[in-house]
């Protein structure tokens, strides 16, 4: 994956790299993103909801975290920015925890992934995450809906004109 493009705008217009995600086009429902700024303007990561639920809180969150980004510093148990910003969309304030986490090996295409399978103390949530070449952490965090194999086929990297500002 190339680099986009570098800015140090007080406020992110989008992100500095490619995002692996879904096209929209490809995925049924509402797909919304935010950005995660840091202090001195650039992207630490983005996260795209997509909504399947018709408004009533989203089925999945991809999120894309390039190294250094705090949100990929976790404590022991604590689970991924993805899940806490899926538990908050669906305004669930239940505590849930890691409880484990396994390693299990995917083709995507002509590459192998080493997807890590991380469980939840919470069983409706699923969620999976793996390293791209770029060394940005890919974390997909689903509601009510188990992650398979077949998800990593429709993963790709967004063209950057989704994330600039009118």
């Amino acid at each position: 994956m190339s680099f986009l493009r570098r800015h140090r705008a007080a406020t992110p217009a989008g992100p500095d790299f490619d995002v692996l995600a879904m096209d929209p086009g490809d995925w049924p429902g509402n797909l919304g993103a935010g950005l995660l700024p840091a202090p001195d303007g650039s992207c630490q990561g983005v996260f795209l909801r997509y909504d399947l639920f018709g408004g009533r809180g989203p089925a999945m969150i991809i999120g894309n975290l390039p190294e250094g980004s705090p949100a990929r510093e976790l404590a022991d148990k604590q689970v991924p920015f993805e899940v806490a910003q899926l538990l908050d969309a669906l305004e669930n304030d239940e505590d849930v925890e890691v409880t484990g986490v396994e390693d299990c090996p995917v083709m995507q295409g002509d590459n192998l992934l080493i997807v890590r399978k991380i469980k939840l103390s919470e069983s409706r949530i699923s969620c999976v995450q793996f390293d791209r070449s770029d060394n940005v952490l890919v974390t997909i965090a689903s509601w009510d809906r188990p992650i398979t194999d077949d998800l990593y086929a429709l993963l790709k990297p967004l063209p950057a004109e989704l994330f600039q500002q009118g």
